[in-house]
């Protein structure tokens, strides 16, 4: 046994039985010798090889020599990282395109019909293509497609100013409803609510923001899908709109950022949308008629004939014409309507007055005889005299 002869009787160059000589002898022999421009010449190293008897002898130091010379350090080292994106965000034009396009899929939107009562939180008015909602209210979204979109299509949210001279500049909230936001994208006016893969992104070089959520396919029975939409600033908020209208573009691209259609509409956020919708229209309304009633006014009244009429009848008479005409003044309070209730009518009063006084002060001159012969005035005498 090994622990009973101990190790005082072995010698570094004794030989041990080995079990598998031949196998390890031939796989040694059938390996490439290595190159001779990568081994150096040793010449302290001993120069030993294969014995008679079959033992290998280690050759340390021309091995050690050879790994040094020809081990790559490079090799275990990592490749530099490179940024890795979800998605793709395609370059934005300086001035977005707000025309309507459906494209080859036939994109087209829907909107909810909400009427205009004031309890409303968004309604939609087709004459003015303009959304009405209130700050941080759900605005529901409908998408119609005539046929199946690419695999992983998907809606973007863009919100530009209309006027062409706000056109360049960047929508963005207020200073106050950031501070108060602890999101991430707290900066963005509009917000995709209900999806957990929304992502938000703003442009490198024109620094506008936009949403995008990826398109679910409509449900069993359905034939629209719906998209959340919430505008997170007022218009009339001071350092952000700051009472400017926006057009909101909803685009329909590829994963890639080709859009394949394009619809825009207007959006005023406010207090009281279904109020602000109607009070809109009305005065569309009239601004329309009101064009054609200002033209039949310039013509005038008719001219009379000539000779009919001096002077100061056609005054009296168009200043009659005048007075006749009503108008209507909308005052709002109570303590201003009577103020103007009192002037109006003091200005009554002193019309009668002025009336009456023109009548009495009326002198009736005497009427001349249709012989020709004139009276004779106080104090006067007559030719035969």
């Amino acid at each position: 046994m090994m622990e009973e002869q101990g190790f005082e009787g072995l010698s570094l160059s004794q030989v041990l039985p080995l079990s598998q000589d031949d196998a390890f002898q031939e796989f040694w022999s059938g390996l490439p010798p290595p190159s001779l421009s990568t081994i150096g010449t040793v010449t302290d190293a001993p120069q030993e090889t294969w014995r008679t008897d079959g033992s290998m002898c280690m050759l340390t130091d021309t091995l050690s020599q050879v790994l040094n010379e020809g081990f790559d350090e490079g090799l275990f080292e990592l490749p530099p990282e490179t940024p890795t994106t979800d998605s793709v965000t395609p370059p934005s034009s300086t001035v977005p395109v707000t025309s309507d396009h459906p494209g080859d899929y036939g994109f087209q939107l829907r909107f909810q019909k909400s009427g205009t009562a004031k309890s409303v939180t968004s309604t939609y008015s087709e004459s003015l293509n303009k959304l009405f909602c209130q700050l941080a209210k759900t605005s529901p979204v409908e998408v119609l497609v005539s046929k199946e979109l690419p695999l992983g299509a998907v809606f973007r949210a863009t919100a530009v100013y209309k006027k062409t001279e706000h056109v360049a500049e960047v929508v963005r909230r207020c200073p106050h409803h950031q501070n108060e936001d602890a999101a991430d994208h707290r900066s963005h006016l509009i917000r995709a609510e209900g999806s957990q893969r929304a992502q938000y992104f703003e442009d490198l070089h024109t620094k506008r923001q936009s949403v995008t959520v990826p398109y679910e396919p409509p449900q069993l029975g359905s034939e629209i899908t719906t998209i959340l939409l919430s505008f997170m600033c007022n218009s009339s908020c001071m350092g952000g709109m700051n009472r400017r209208p926006i057009l909101t573009i909803l685009t329909l691209e590829t994963p890639e950022g080709l859009v394949l259609g394009r619809r825009c509409f207007e959006v005023r956020v406010c207090a009281c949308p279904g109020r602000d919708r109607k009070s809109e229209e009305e005065s569309k309304t009239k601004m329309q008629s009101g064009t054609k009633q200002t033209k039949k006014r310039k013509s005038g009244p008719p001219t009379p004939a000539p000779g009919t009429t001096s002077k100061k009848s056609k005054l009296v008479s168009s200043a009659e014409e005048e007075d006749k005409d009503v108008y209507v003044l909308h005052v709002r309070g109570r303590e201003r309507y009577e103020m103007f209730k009192k002037l109006n009518d003091g200005q009554e009063l002193l019309d009668k007055e002025n009336k009456t006084k023109t009548k009495v002060c009326v002198k009736h001159e005497p009427a001349v005889p249709s012989s020709g012969k004139r009276l004779l005035q106080r104090g006067e005498r007559s030719d035969s005299e």
